[in-house]
């Protein structure tokens, strides 16, 4: 399974086009770390880290983006989390962790050239067992086919965001980063 994904990713990775230096320097990383020893993809590999699978998830509407308040970072980011083992594939670990956060199915990106939609590498604290080590976040933009959302164990809160509110909320750089380059996807897709 680690070998079909680790092929996606290569084709996804050499298709993207990053949208800003930063974001071609983790694209640049996450191409390296496909070629470390281990498996990438495990929440287990911590030299310098492993991949993990995030979504943008746009409201029915396209209007408004839903966010997560993590309980571990007390921050409002975009759910998503670890790959599993038997996910199907990346984009399918995105849309799980969507599920198991908020209880929300959203649909598969229709994107023609690779369904990656932002990049990111992030330190992440030494915890209980766990060193330091990095998350390599592939992020998929996705669209939720309702607006109902409930919040599983690890978030404290989950709520629909309009798009040009999310500078209220106490996020990061990497979620405005992502977050601005929605309308320009948005056209895209309905240029296609």
């Amino acid at each position: 399974m680690s070998r079909a994904k680790t092929q996606q990713l290569r084709y996804w990775l050499g298709r993207y086009r990053a949208a800003s230096p930063s974001e071609e320097s983790h694209r640049a990383k996450m191409l390296a770390l496909l070629e470390s020893d281990g498996d990438v993809f495990t929440r287990h590999h911590f030299r310098p880290g492993h991949f993990t699978a995030s979504a943008f998830v746009l409201s029915p509407d396209r209007d408004a983006i839903l966010l997560i308040h993590h309980k571990k970072l007390h921050r409002w980011l975009q759910p998503g989390g670890h790959v599993e083992f038997d996910d199907l594939d990346l984009i399918e670990s995105a849309r799980r962790e969507v599920e198991e956060e908020v209880g929300l199915r959203v649909e598969r990106p229709t994107w023609r050239r690779t369904p990656l939609f932002d990049l990111d590498v992030h330190p992440i604290p030494a915890r209980k067992s766990e060193p330091e080590h990095a998350h390599f976040d592939l992020r998929f933009l996705l669209q939720a086919t309702e607006s109902h959302v409930i919040h599983g164990d690890e978030v404290n809160d989950a709520t629909w965001v309009p798009l040009d509110r999310v500078h209220e909320k106490e996020s990061d750089e990497s979620v405005m980063r992502a977050v601005a380059k929605i309308p320009g996807s948005l056209e895209l897709q309905r240029q296609a």
